[in-house]
């Protein structure tokens, strides 16, 4: 099902659907979006209205960076609009001919640490609108960029659907040479030529214990099961996301341990000392509030109600 839909009890206890609509102005949807931008899509707010020159004569509607470190350009239609996919493909364009610039604004709005953690191989691309043709859907499978395609309505009480339609993970594409030698003393989160995810380059490499190595194929197959999850494989950890990161895969080899990081409330969680961690205020690697530690098939199987109400809360 590609349409939400919201129903609510009435008076008499009977279900009502609510109609969605769509905005009058897409500089409506536009500003309640940015307004909530990390709390709904996980991006942090760049610019907004942002000119690419004379030379791709554009108006790029919102620009963010992802709590992956991508590069994201979001665009908004209010109705559905055919055209929107070449304008990405052009935006997508611009900003890869425009990293200093890129870097620039990120370092001025959300300072150089932001600015350092860019990564440039999986610019981004989400197109927000009231709804995608059949043709739009299969365009974005051929294309080499990381598009999201997400539907929304507007409800009467002031809310909000964000739908996600499709979602394709683009190719890789290389770094600048001046980030080359930052990306080679990074192994732990590279993927080999086929196509593997890190950690199952890692595993094949042997770079894992043979316990992890099974742990691990387990936790992928669990993480995995929830309808459509992009694995995205990143300098220091794994991504699994569907709108937004629901859990980030650490592995500590040494430790014969598999970290995942779970975006859910750590106050909702019965804390178990050496299973589960409250990471809030603590840094660490991936995203997500809520620390599990798998050691075991036992620990595997405990994380699994956990697992579940990430993805079902993102």
């Amino acid at each position: 099902m590609t349409d939400l839909k919201l129903f609510q009890l009435d008076a008499d206890g009977r279900d009502t659907e609510l109609r969605g609509s769509t905005v009058a102005l897409e500089v409506e949807l536009q500003r309640r979006v940015e307004a909530g931008l990390e709390q709904m899509l996980g991006i942090r707010f760049v610019a907004s209205e942002y000119a690419t020159g004379p030379w791709h004569r554009g108006r790029i509607d919102t620009l963010g960076l992802d709590e992956n470190g991508s590069p994201v350009v979001i665009e908004f239609k209010k109705g559905s609009d055919s055209g929107v996919l070449s304008q990405a493909v052009s935006y997508l364009s611009w900003l890869r001919s425009a990293q200093h610039e890129f870097e620039a604004l990120v370092r001025k709005v959300l300072g150089g640490e932001a600015a350092e953690s860019i990564d440039w191989r999986r610019p981004r691309m989400v197109c927000i609108a009231a709804g995608f043709s059949h043709h739009d859907r299969v365009a974005v499978q051929w294309l080499p960029e990381r598009i999201d395609l997400v539907r929304y309505r507007v409800f009467e009480g002031g809310l909000l659907s964000l739908l996600l339609i499709k979602s394709t993970p683009g190719s890789t594409r290389p770094v600048s040479d001046r980030r080359q030698s930052r990306e080679r003393e990074v192994t732990a989160g590279a993927a080999d030529r086929s196509g593997k995810t890190s950690a199952q380059a890692t595993a094949a490499a042997g770079a894992l214990p043979g316990c992890l190595q099974d742990l691990y194929a387990e936790l992928d197959e669990t993480l995995t099961a929830w309808g459509e999850v992009e694995v995205a494989q990143l300098r220091h950890y794994i991504a699994y996301r569907q709108m937004v990161n629901v859990a980030s895969v650490v592995f500590r080899p040494k430790h014969e341990a598999i970290l995942v990081y779970l975006r859910l409330d750590p106050d909702s969680v019965e804390l178990e000392e050496g299973f589960t961690r409250d990471m809030r205020g603590i840094g660490h690697l991936g995203t997500g509030d809520l620390e599990v530690r798998v050691v075991s098939a036992a620990d595997l199987e405990k994380a699994v109600p956990l697992i579940r109400r990430a993805f079902e809360a993102a």
